[in-house]
């Protein structure tokens, strides 16, 4: 088992809760906004220590959900103070930005780590098309034509034109191009048939990035595998990444009570404005790739939110509790659904940082040592 970690650096200067999106940046502090930045690389960094194999960053806009706008700069700063850890790169959000700009970046991240990033080609959530002022209609296209894209730019040795749907470049031939061969290991999102379908035709891990319910990932997943058995090759546990926030404390109690303060802020301070923003989007365009997935997609959330903490515990939706329990939930993950690579998050919300450390030592000294063995 491969385990990721991921740290959306969220601004918890603010208090307001259901703030309309985009949320007013007069509330943002210049003095903490530099503290979050330090404390969340050293964390970051701190992660490869615990035996993470890869560090995730991702892409968010106009919002204190994170602050990450451009991940790559700080997947530059982690890849020069680790040595062993992979550079996932869980944006860049290549609908919505310049798919040559992404090649180019991508490529020297790849060369900064000495050729470890992972790229992660995302389609985003909804409001991210607002506030680029990218029509979402167009999200499909757009991404499959600028993955093809990238990919051409990596790997053609000579000078090339491009005259697409949504991109037109009279000469591509990008300096430097990344260090691994053909090109670094894609991930795509595959929550959706749509984007399980085309992360199935980029040959890319898959993830699932937000474990709703087993049965809906299970469906995601199966339509990940039929869509690669059409395209002449078979996904191995290796390219399936789920992903689930964390807790661990000393006692069942204190994780409960850490996690259910987090997601309170989480939900309620934090996503807000942008619940309302993707539901303005989702039903007026066609994000997802048809109307039955679009429904499905809204009644996910919709009952993913009503959950308490106690019963997402209970569906194995999260991981909380004693490091005994983190076990035995990482575990059921595994039996459920065979993945390779779990992703992690840790810092939910405004959970204090002493917290998420806790959790993470946990991690290091108890739980990742039990849990390498699966899927051997």
């Amino acid at each position: 088992m491969k385990f990721s970690y991921t740290h959306h650096m969220p601004y918890t200067g603010v208090s307001q809760a259901d703030q309309d999106w985009p949320v007013p940046n007069k509330q943002f502090d210049s003095e903490l906004g530099i503290k979050i930045f330090r404390d969340g690389i050293d964390n970051k960094v701190f992660a490869e220590e615990c035996g993470f194999d890869w560090i995730g960053n991702n892409e968010h806009h106009m919002s204190p959900y994170g602050l990450m706008p451009n991940p790559n700069l700080i997947g530059a700063c982690v890849a020069e103070r680790t040595s062993t850890a992979k550079i996932l790169q869980s944006g860049n959000i290549v609908p919505i930005v310049n798919p040559i700009r992404v090649a180019e970046e991508y490529a020297m991240l790849d060369m900064i780590s000495g050729g470890r990033l992972i790229a992660g080609f995302m389609r985003g959530i909804p409001h991210e098309y607002v506030a680029y002022n990218v029509a979402p209609s167009e999200s499909y296209g757009r991404m499959n034509e600028a993955i093809e894209l990238i990919k051409k730019a990596w790997t053609e040795p000579e000078p090339f034109g491009w005259e697409g749907e949504f991109y037109q470049y009279r000469a591509v031939s990008i300096w430097p191009k990344p260090a691994q061969k053909p090109h670094p290991e894609i991930l795509m999102s595959a929550s959706s048939d749509a984007s399980a379908k085309l992360a199935a035709e980029h040959q890319a891990t898959m993830g699932i990035l937000r474990v709703q319910s087993y049965e809906a990932a299970h469906h995601s997943l199966q339509v990940y595998k039929d869509h690669a058995h059409k395209h002449g090759w078979q996904p191995t546990p290796r390219k399936i990444m789920f992903a689930m926030n964390c807790c661990i404390a000393p006692t069942e109690k204190e994780a409960l009570e850490t996690l259910r303060g987090g997601y309170d802020y989480f939900f309620n301070v934090l996503g807000g404005g942008i619940r309302t923003a993707q539901k303005l989007v989702v039903q007026k365009t066609r994000y997802f790739g048809d109307k039955e997935d679009a429904e499905r997609q809204m009644d996910k959330l919709q009952a993913h939110k009503q959950l308490t903490l106690e019963e997402r515990m209970e569906r194995g939706l999260v991981m909380c509790g004693t490091p005994e329990m983190a076990i035995k939930q990482i575990t059921r993950l595994h039996e459920e659904f065979g993945h390779g690579v779990t992703n992690l998050s840790i810092k939910i919300g405004n959970i204090p940082d002493e917290k998420v450390y806790q959790t993470m030592r946990f991690l290091r000294d108890e739980v990742i040592p039990e849990t390498r063995h699966l899927g051997e």
